[in-house]
């Protein structure tokens, strides 16, 4: 079919025309993948297979009641009386276990002593003991609930060494053989399988049923 203007003339071939010309009168670049210039559809042959990543978890946490913003978090969470909305796992009689608003890894826990304080040597000998006795709490915890192949645990005492909130706390990440792949090294992304109210949910029933530390 031919359309004339003043200007220009279009001429407008068939598909079917087009596609069985001879190859040598098709243009050289040949895609490797995905759209086929030549035939002006997708090339089965070359068609690059399309993963889907089912995230349907997403929805609890972009309908979950939203982390308080605060200027002292560790000690206005837990003088909110909702341990849920503070995310709070676990309290013991000088110290508490919560979880990490920005987790490394799923389950990333922070056991944390009520009174502020920026160093250990800042804390009583019992203070000091009742938060050895809640980082053992919560490694026993996430060994008992997401079966970690290994953990990560330690405090960060100042801005240069990674520290962001003055009041002192311990940190205790699960890791699992090959959690750092592509996508943190990559990407620069992290894979969190659970939102933090259903693991926060999850951990926190759990903790009464544990029996006594063996070593206390």
């Amino acid at each position: 079919m031919r359309q004339s203007t003043n200007k220009m003339t279009f001429v407008i071939l068939p598909a079917s025309e087009f596609i069985n010309r001879p190859v040598q009168s098709r243009t050289r670049f040949q895609p490797r993948s995905g759209f086929d210039f030549v035939r002006g559809a997708v090339s089965p042959s070359s068609l690059i297979q399309m993963e889907q990543l089912h995230a349907y978890w997403r929805m609890e946490y972009i309908e979950a009641p939203r982390y308080p913003e605060t200027t002292r978090p560790f000690t206005e969470l837990p003088a909110l009386g909702d341990d849920r909305k503070a995310l709070i796992v676990h309290r013991g009689a000088l110290s508490y276990l919560l979880m990490n608003r920005f987790p490394y890894n799923p389950g990333h826990l922070l056991a944390i002593p009520y009174r502020e304080a920026g160093e250990l040597e800042e804390l009583n000998a019992a203070e000091r003991a009742d938060l050895m006795e809640t980082i053992l709490l919560a490694k026993r915890l996430l060994a008992a609930a997401i079966k970690p192949d290994g953990f990560n645990v330690g405090f960060n005492f100042g801005s240069a060494a990674g520290g962001s909130i003055p009041h002192l706390h311990a940190h205790i990440v699960p890791r699992w053989n090959g959690d750092t792949n592509f996508m943190p090294v990559i990407g620069q992304t992290r894979t969190l399988p659970q939102s933090l109210d259903t693991m926060r949910e999850r951990l926190a029933a759990l903790c009464p049923t544990l029996s006594p530390n063996p070593g206390a």
